[in-house]
């Protein structure tokens, strides 16, 4: 009777929902999935019923990572709501049958539509996009077997009307590119593979009917990415051909990103000599080939830049201060700014200099006050020391660019100078790699004061100062400047790792507790970092960084065991909102009590584990997936050998695949031969952002595709 009586009293003075203002609740409305606002929600009241259907909700329909969603959800939302969308976002929705694109017809006031990832034929393609007569945007996938003749006038003439056009290419093809004669804005990822599955060798020539012209004209920003192989490299060569005839007087934003070597040849040089005639730019990126000897960026002029990237050239900071930043001068425009793997750019000169040798804080400091409102900034990939002047540090520095919002720094740029040694510590974490016996996970090894562990070192410390400046970071990424991930694509898996930097020994704990401060952390990757003795740095961010949602960690501690195993379990008990875990250490032991605690991150749905000789229990593996409904990509490459692999892929497929439509699972050998055959069947959505192990803190320019 008390519990009845104390339920009444709460529902007196309790408000009810529906008593909210139309406003709040169409606010609260917006963070429901549009299926559920749609198929669920407005069938609970007249009210609802109403609100769910206000154009605020219906104009723009996210269902690019709504896992849940399949091809009824979509067929009776496009029922439902279709004259309502004008936007519409379905990208790596890889699980939807290509029949799926076919309700898009009902969306007939559609103007943006993204069906990257999604299965679509040129029959499909051609029947959607003659109804869509009002579209402006668009972003698909060009496959084996795509035929451009099969496009009917009535599909053209809708293309010719595109104005942003996101082309993904698996074939050597343009695709519809000629056909997109208003082009403002094209996007080109290259993902075609130098081999067929046959294991025959691929050429660069466009099919046969693929000889039309490219109409850049009006073209205002050209991207390209290229993932590694020749191939790629022929065919945005034919790409770029049309642009060395006649580059658009309207271009802005120029970038193309190519790993490894991408010579130059006399049409791209004639392209950049027409740009740095005739066009002002706002953004940046070429292939460090282009870059590296010359003094194109002496020639090129810039407007109001926004972005950036030189990574992976030799550009000095003597250059990059004279030429890019205009010796000092206001660049407030500039947001973003890649520096990846630039080993030169915070010295005066790279001629004389080893990659080594400390930094010229007055480079840096230039920088920083040009720049002052930077909000991704990537400095990975090099050795950024920092010399024993006070207040010079490159963590003092950067605690000045108050508006970032990531942040990609090397492992041995956040030490103390005090703090560095010439050698190696003797501490028992670094014994050689390869020996080391695996940690019992079943005991606490790590101190379980974090308080007075904190207390100890970090808050004198300048990276401490640093996370302490930087309370609104999002994104934060310290990597050790030697780390290569035992997973590079299109190759076989590495089996050996290059050692730390030096100036990385005494990096460890103590930095992990400094991270966090960060309230706001959204995404936090660390790898390589020798000093981890216990990982109880961990502890402190899964308590205190209640919004992290991606974490990726790689060979922390000594490589022959997994010495902080007993606190990732315990951080993970507090990771509520965590959506992508991917963990990379050689023998990793995924057992049972490391899978029970991975299940109290009740928002998870990524997960992936690289581990050289590591060990899984089946067993646990299967009672984790069934405790974690959210979970939809399950990636293991472990020690286990082939046949424990498929018969726990198996297993997990036939017992979750029904109920889980988007489930992906990968389970293979790391060290196979056949890994590489696997990996190209893994949807390009999770091969990209979590799968294969890179930087992606100003990757490219913010905002480039909704």
């Amino acid at each position: 009777q008390e519990v009845v009586s104390e339920e009444s009293e709460e529902e007196s003075n309790g408000v009810n929902l529906m008593e909210f203002s139309d406003e709040i609740l169409l606010h609260i409305l917006s963070y429901v999935p549009c299926t559920d606002l749609v198929l669920n929600v407005r069938r609970t009241c007249r009210k609802l019923a109403t609100l769910c259907l206000d154009k605020s909700l219906t104009h723009t329909v996210l269902l690019q990572k709504d896992y849940k969603v399949n091809k009824d959800k979509v067929k009776q939302l496009m029922r439902d709501i279709g004259k309502e969308i004008y936007q519409l976002n379905m990208a790596g929705c890889y699980w939807l049958p290509s029949s799926t694109i076919d309700h898009i017809t009902r969306c007939k006031n559609l103007v943006k539509l993204n069906l990257s990832g999604c299965h679509v034929t040129s029959l499909r393609l051609s029947k959607m996009l003659s109804t869509l007569q009002h579209l402006r945007s668009l972003a698909i996938d060009v496959n084996p077997g795509f035929d451009a003749s099969q496009l009917s006038s009535e599909c053209k003439a809708t293309l010719s009307r595109v104005s942003e056009l996101k082309q993904t290419l698996y074939t050597p093809s343009y695709g519809v590119v000629p056909c997109c004669t208003s082009l403002e804005k094209l996007l080109l990822y290259f993902e075609i593979l130098d081999r067929s599955r046959e294991g025959f060798m691929l050429s660069g020539q466009l099919m046969v009917g693929e000889s039309n012209v490219p109409h850049y004209q009006n073209l205002r920003i050209f991207y390209a990415r290229l993932a590694p192989g020749y191939v790629n490299q022929e065919v945005v060569r034919l790409y770029l051909a049309v642009l060395s005839d006649r580059t658009p007087e309207n271009l802005h934003a120029f970038l193309i990103s190519a790993p490894g070597s991408f010579a130059e040849t006399g049409a791209t040089k004639n392209l950049l000599d027409s740009m740095a005639r005739n066009v002002r730019l706002d953004a940046l990126q070429l292939p460090k080939a282009w870059i590296n000897g010359s003094g194109l960026l002496q020639h090129l002029k810039f407007n109001n830049p926004f972005y950036f990237s030189f990574s992976r050239c030799t550009l000095s900071g003597g250059h990059l201060i004279q030429r890019v930043i205009n010796g000092g001068k206001d660049l407030k425009s500039l947001t973003s700014l890649n520096l990846s793997g630039c080993v030169h750019c915070l010295a005066p000169e790279s001629l004389f200099r080893k990659a080594e040798d400390d930094i010229d804080s007055s480079i840096l400091e230039s920088l920083v006050v040009s720049c002052c409102n930077l909000r991704h900034l990537n400095l990975s990939a090099a050795h950024h020391h920092s010399s024993e002047s006070i207040g010079n540090h490159l963590c003092q520095l950067l605690s000045r660019l108050k508006h970032l919002l990531s942040l990609a720094l090397p492992v041995c740029s956040i030490t103390d100078v005090g703090a560095s040694v010439e050698k190696p510590p003797t501490t028992p974490n670094l014994v050689p790699q390869t020996f080391g016996r695996k940690v019992r996970i079943g005991i606490q090894t790590y101190p379980r004061n974090l308080g007075d562990q904190t207390n100890q070192k970090i808050e004198s410390s300048v990276f401490w100062a640093l996370m302490g400046s930087l309370r609104f970071l999002e994104t934060l990424e310290i990597i050790g400047s030697s780390f290569s991930s035992a997973m590079p694509r299109n190759e076989p898996a590495i089996r050996n790792s290059l050692p730390p930097c030096v100036r990385a020994q005494s990096v460890g704990d103590s930095e992990v507790a400094a991270i966090s401060q960060l309230t706001y952390l959204q995404s936090l990757t660390l790898a390589q970092l020798p000093n981890i003795l216990t990982g109880s740095g961990l502890v402190s961010i899964g308590l205190q960084c209640q919004h992290l949602r991606t974490l990726s960690l790689a060979n922390l501690g000594m490589m022959g065991k997994v010495v902080y195993m007993s606190a990732l379990m315990d951080m993970l008990k507090h990771c509520k909102c965590l959506r992508d875990l991917r963990l990379e250490q050689p023998y990793f032991c995924a057992g049972a009590q490391f899978f029970q605690a991975l299940s109290h991150c009740s928002s998870l749905q990524r997960l992936c584990i690289v581990s050289r000789s590591g060990t899984l229990q089946s067993d646990a593996v299967m009672s984790f997936m069934a405790s974690c409904l959210e979970v939809i990509m399950c990636h293991m490459f472990m020690g286990e050998s082939l046949t424990v692999c498929k018969n726990l892929q198996q297993s997990i497929v036939r017992s979750f695949q029904a109920e889980r439509p988007a489930l992906n699972v990968v389970i293979f050998p790391l060290l196979h031969e056949d890994l590489t055959e696997v990996i190209r069947d893994v949807p390009m959505r999770h091969l990209d952002e979590i799968t294969l192990f890179k930087s992606r803190v100003a990757e490219e320019p913010p905002n480039l595709w909704w």
